[in-house]
């Protein structure tokens, strides 16, 4: 976990002092965070945390960049919703599902009891956020209504976890 964390701080170095690539960096990151396939690798989380404190800190411009965060986390669920359609129940014959088939098994449950929200709450909970989204797939759940939860989830995960910790930074560098 040190060597991620330290793998972390230097990309947030490369793009404090390469701000040009800082949007598309935080869309990608975000992107592949709210993908199934890709959220188990990638440490969204440590990033966003440590590049939203920094940034907040070194005054860049917040706006843009959580913006960069939630349309990455919106099109990464849109992936892994197509992927849960297009797999449907055959998803768990593919990594990490293969693997790990309690995850699919507890994704199907929460969204059993939630429904729609379960794709609001899935945003924010980093185990759900890995599995919710396909789980809407391969129900079926209507396009529109997961869409309008995605985007609704993405927006408040994007600016809440970004922009919220950014801000924080700024504060605390004054």
């Amino acid at each position: 976990m040190a060597e991620l964390e330290q793998a972390m701080r230097a990309l947030v170095e490369f793009m404090r002092t390469n701000q040009e690539w800082a949007i598309p960096i935080v869309f990608a990151i975000a992107f592949a965070e709210c993908v199934a396939l890709l959220s188990w690798l990638v440490p969204a989380t440590v990033f966003f945390t440590t590049f939203g404190a920094v940034a907040g800190a070194s005054g860049l411009n917040l706006v843009p960049l959580a913006f960069a965060a939630s349309l990455g986390a919106g099109c990464g669920f849109w992936v892994s919703y197509w992927l849960g359609l297009f797999l449907g129940p055959r998803i768990d014959d593919y990594w990490p599902f293969r693997n790990n088939p309690q995850m699919l098994a507890r994704g199907h449950a929460f969204f059993e009891k939630w429904g729609v929200l379960s794709i609001i709450i899935g945003h924010f909970i980093g185990p759900l956020r890995a599995v919710i989204a396909t789980v809407a797939g391969i129900v079926n759940m209507p396009f529109w209504p997961f869409q309008l939860a995605n985007w609704l989830a993405s927006f408040a995960w994007g600016f809440g976890l970004l922009y919220g910790v950014g801000r924080v930074g700024e504060l605390l560098a004054r």
